[in-house]
């Protein structure tokens, strides 16, 4: 049987050789990305088992990531970590399979989570037309949102205390898309 294929995606190059080997002494075959973008390219290459993604990255954040990943690869399992983002929306499985704040989790759990995943993945089919996830900043940056079709990211307009559109355009390919918040970015410590 050959080895189950994790591909860790995050930033932080301290990160990514920290948690690559752990995840390789574990006896997976382990690839790292630094952003949204580079995962996106690896996958296409040869696709893993199971996607490990940070949220705030710059480029492709994960939040973006993963609301192509649930579009495109919707079999794919994933799990979220994520130091800077503190909440969460309730319905988990619009964002990640799993959810783990960094610094703050058992490693036994973690490993018995990513061997859960990869034992029996979510059953999932795939669904032309799934809402594509926003990510919100805390603060005056503008909201963003990326294209499940063409994957390019733009800003939408949001007033203070307003929900997002329910419905938008892409501004580059001018598909249809169906727009669903499923975190707010509440800095664990802000600069």
């Amino acid at each position: 049987m050959s080895q189950k294929k994790i591909l860790l995606v995050d930033d932080e190059p301290n990160i990514r050789f920290v948690l690559g080997a752990i995840l390789a002494q574990s006896g997976y075959t382990v690839d790292v990305a630094e952003d949204g973008f580079a995962a996106l390219r690896k996958i296409q290459k040869s696709a893993p088992d199971l996607v490990i993604t940070d949220l705030r990255m710059p480029n492709m954040n994960g939040f973006e990531l993963l609301s192509v990943l649930r579009t495109r690869f919707p079999e794919l399992a994933t799990i979220v970590i994520s130091g800077e983002f503190l909440a969460v929306n309730g319905h988990q499985g619009a964002l990640g399979d799993a959810f783990f704040q960094k610094g703050n989790y058992e490693l036994g759990d973690f490993l018995a989570k990513v061997s859960e995943l990869l034992s029996s993945p979510p059953a999932r089919i795939r669904q032309p037309q799934s809402p594509a996830p926003v990510w919100a900043p805390t603060g005056d940056a503008p909201v963003m949102l990326t294209c499940t079709n063409c994957t390019r990211s733009f800003p939408i307009d949001i007033c203070q205390g307003s929900s997002p559109p329910q419905v938008t355009d892409c501004i580059f390919c001018g598909v249809r898309l169906e727009v669903q918040v499923v975190a707010v970015g509440l800095a664990a410590n802000a600069d």
